[in-house]
């Protein structure tokens, strides 16, 4: 038969052992602070985990829960209505999921504060009237051009043809579609600037 091994002491606190220990921490016993942190921080830690998640927030969460002991919170502690464990465990877990409400209505306030407060690249009404001008300039100076240049342009800018298609579709040699669409761009050049 084998032996058992022994169990690990913080595994599983006695809740009389606990009970007792909660009351020195009350009378703000270090000693009896330092067993009950001892004894409880693993399985405080590990439920606030489960339920934090991260793992800092973890941390803090669970010093919050021990600092709620020692600034007097084990005095609500009534050894009737449940073990010092339970009671424990559940201190952290409202600690937890107070951590969770408030990071998140944090991330929420931050959102909302994002998008009253960005930036405006830039003005679309003003950018919408620009664009217009400018397309009506550019129309009107395309009557400047001769009929083969406009023709080029428009299938080069205006439909999205190459060199290649614009030549092809044209029944002309490519060169000569570069050209017509070189001089027409020079052409609208001037007349844009003069205008």
């Amino acid at each position: 038969m084998s032996t058992p091994t022994p169990r690990d002491p913080s595994s599983n606190p006695s809740s009389s052992d606990l009970s007792r220990l909660l009351r020195g921490v009350a009378e703000h016993d270090e000693g009896a602070f330092a067993e009950v942190y001892r004894q409880c921080s693993r399985r405080v830690y590990g439920l606030v985990r489960k339920v934090v998640v991260d793992a800092e927030l973890s941390a803090d969460t669970t010093q919050e829960v021990f600092l709620t002991l020692w600034l007097g919170g084990t005095a609500r502690y009534d050894p009737h209505r449940g073990t010092a464990l339970s009671w424990i465990l559940t201190i952290a877990h409202h600690k937890a999921v107070d951590k969770v409400r408030s990071e998140q209505a944090h991330r929420v306030r931050d959102l909302r504060w994002g998008i009253k407060n960005q930036d405006v690249d830039y003005d679309h009404v003003s950018e919408t009237v620009i664009a217009r001008d400018q397309s009506a300039a550019v129309t009107e100076s395309l009557k400047n051009l001769s009929a083969v240049q406009q023709e080029a342009i428009h299938l080069a800018f205006y439909t999205g043809l190459t060199y290649n298609d614009v030549a092809e579709h044209l029944g002309i040699p490519i060169p000569t579609a570069k050209t017509r669409i070189r001089d027409g761009l020079k052409q609208l050049d001037t007349c844009l600037q003069a205008g």
